[in-house]
């Protein structure tokens, strides 16, 4: 094992145990290994330093699990995979969707899946207003995919009648929370190796 590759095995320790998690880190370094060699032709990420996707991609990603709700999830411009990869390494028992438009980024997460044998996830390619599952969402995620009224406005034929809606942002979201018609919460969290804030965003599918 080179020397970066044992200084990122040693960050990604530390992370899980900065959020109280007990997990093996083999399926997340070699996301991030497949992350780093794609993004070269596939510009998944503006991240580019392995040590850095750790703690604002794969950390990020696992920061939300106390809040997430129920058995099925969706992460809503997915995008490379963030954060319903690192989620769905994290938790094998939940079901999780990848949606997404993009092909360059549709075939990557398929390769993800098929290298790390992720039977839990499924991965779509449409616009998310073009799709119509059978069967509401648990739990509705985003990270940076639009403002808060606006993912609630194109994901709500997506969410299930007691469903939440999580939405990771950077900031507290003061303006765009006044113009939300649903009762929602902010929960503040850290990340170990992010300076600037960051919060999720609770929104209860109810008016």
């Amino acid at each position: 094992m080179s020397d970066e590759q044992q200084q990122i095995e040693d960050v990604l320790g530390l992370g899980f145990q900065a959020l109280q998690l007990n997990l093996p880190l083999e399926g997340f370094v070699q996301y991030l290994q497949l992350l780093h060699k794609w993004n070269h032709a596939y510009n998944l990420t503006a991240v580019r330093d392995q040590k850095t996707m750790v703690s604002r991609h794969l950390l990020d990603s696992l920061a939300i699990i106390p809040w997430i709700k129920g058995f099925r999830l969706i992460d809503v411009g997915s995008g490379a995979g963030l954060p319903g990869i690192p989620l769905a390494l994290a938790m094998p028992e939940r079901q999780i969707a990848l949606i997404d438009s993009n092909g360059k980024k549709i075939r990557f997460l398929q390769e993800v899946c098929r290298v790390l044998s992720l039977t839990n996830v499924e991965v779509i390619q449409t616009r998310v207003e073009n799709y119509h599952p059978s069967q509401g969402f648990d739990t509705v995620i985003s990270r940076a995919f639009s403002e808060l009224d606006q993912m609630v406005h194109w994901t709500r034929h997506l969410i299930a009648p007691e469903g939440i809606w999580l939405a990771m942002k950077g900031r507290y979201p003061e303006n765009e929370l006044t113009k939300l018609q649903y009762p929602s919460r902010v929960e503040p969290y850290r990340v170990m190796g992010i300076d600037g804030e960051r919060c999720c965003v609770i929104i209860d599918n109810r008016s």
